[in-house]
């Protein structure tokens, strides 16, 4: 099979929760232990760092990534899930894994595959600790799919697990509360070993204070470490933010991850890089603000709050669920336009109508539909906007809406395209 064959095999075969959602879900490890025995455990032969939470994960592994970068490090990167290329879960030093490893790996394996069933996420770690292990990577920062305690990524002994926020979401298989969800993330806690909380949630502090004292792993609340505070935005693709650290010293940081919600991952990054320097890491500051300033560029990471054109302005964001709205909407409260034109689309088993309740009724909105089955109708999502007082035209896909947003937009309107990873996916980069 060539590169879109392979591809098409594994999307069509195996489960896939991006595409199916819960039905693709495994609560067990039990086939992710067994690819793991098969290849020999691979994650045994390079240091990771391992993060989980709802919102913020994969800002937070792409700036670790990019910093160790710069540090010199072989860098590993593991996320999920990817907008155009499959290859995007998995790169070095942000370049993505070449099209004929995939294709080796599922070719010469695939026997097995078929008598084991793994699921796509299953398999697709097994392919990201393999190819590391091969490539020798110094170390890999590995981001969680879903939950913690039973993600097919939770077989690693991480240097430190980071955990960002906790926030309502996938709650049909992670429980339906704050607390519930926050329990199946601490499931990345390990038995002696540092776990860094980027933002303190006063409902489940004491949450991860319980189970980190279970197992002997220190607890670091990186917020009450660093305070940190979003300043300026630069030509709507940079922001300035400033850091005062816990004997006072204040640092300003350029990032190329623009989104004023960053301020919540950023502590917790900068105390992941300070556990990872206590143990043999060599990153100077200079290390730290060149791979904060560029780390979208080093990673090649797309959709966090990406300016797309100008005049009029046009910004996608992968923000999808409540509290990633509320972001987006306070980051589009500070921007000065005229009209806003909003390009959105949701999938089904997200807290529709919770977002729906949040979104400006003076928009002019474009219903659309991504194109995964997950994706909701664009007319039945327009009669449920319609509740809210949310008015606009249903487009039967992402690229349809988008042109006709930028028909009708003047010079200086503003046009946001979100809702959902999907959505974003679908957009002519």
């Amino acid at each position: 099979m060539n590169y879109k064959e392979t591809v098409d095999y594994l999307f069509a075969q195996l489960p896939m929760f991006q595409r199916q959602g819960k039905a693709a879900y495994k609560a067990n490890l039990d086939n992710t232990l067994a690819l793991d025995a098969y290849f020999n455990h691979p994650h045994k032969h390079f240091k990771t760092i391992h993060v989980a939470g709802t919102n913020g994960k994969g800002s937070t592994s792409h700036m670790l990534a990019a910093v160790l970068a710069e540090a010199g490090y072989k860098t590993g990167l593991y996320t999920s899930p990817h907008l155009k290329d499959f290859r995007e879960r998995i790169k070095i030093n942000g370049q993505m894994i070449p099209e004929n490893e995939v294709v080796g790996f599922v070719a010469a394996h695939k026997t097995f595959f078929q008598e084991l069933k793994p699921s796509f996420f299953e398999m697709t770690v097994a392919l990201a600790f393999d190819y590391f292990a091969r490539e020798k990577v110094d170390i890999a920062i590995i981001e969680v799919g879903l939950g913690g305690r039973l993600d097919s990524t939770n077989i690693i002994s991480p240097l430190v697990s980071v955990i960002t926020n906790i926030g309502l979401d996938h709650t049909d298989l992670l429980g339906d509360t704050i607390e519930l969800i926050a329990a199946e993330k601490a499931g990345v806690i390990k038995s002696k070993t540092p776990v860094v909380i980027s933002q303190s949630q006063t409902e489940i502090v004491e949450l991860f204070q319980n189970k980190a004292q279970s197992v002997g792993a220190s607890i670091h609340f990186a917020d009450q470490i660093y305070k940190v505070t979003a300043l300026e935005l630069e030509n709507y693709s940079q922001r300035k933010f400033s850091v005062t650290n816990a004997n006072g010293q204040t640092t300003s940081y350029l990032l190329d991850l623009p989104g004023i919600y960053q301020q919540k991952n950023l502590a917790g990054v900068l105390n992941t890089i300070d556990i990872a320097k206590g143990k043999g890491f060599n990153i100077s500051q200079q290390n730290i603000e060149d791979g904060l300033a560029n780390a979208a560029k080093t990673t090649g990471l797309k959709g966090r709050w990406q300016v797309l054109s100008n005049a009029p302005v046009t910004i996608c964001d992968t923000g999808h669920n409540v509290d990633g709205i509320k972001e987006i909407l306070l980051q589009l409260s500070q921007l000065k336009y005229n009209r806003l034109h909003v390009v959105f689309g949701m999938v089904g088993d997200k807290n529709v109508d919770g977002v729906l309740e949040l979104m400006p009724k003076d928009a002019i909105y474009y219903f659309t539909k991504a194109s995964i089955p997950r994706a909701m109708d664009e007319k039945i999502l327009e009669e449920k906007a319609a509740k809210f007082g949310l008015r606009g035209t249903t487009y039967p896909d992402v690229e349809t809406a988008a042109k006709f947003a930028k028909k009708n937009a003047q010079t200086n309107d503003l046009i946001f395209i979100g809702g959902s990873t999907f959505v974003v996916a679908d957009i002519d980069f």
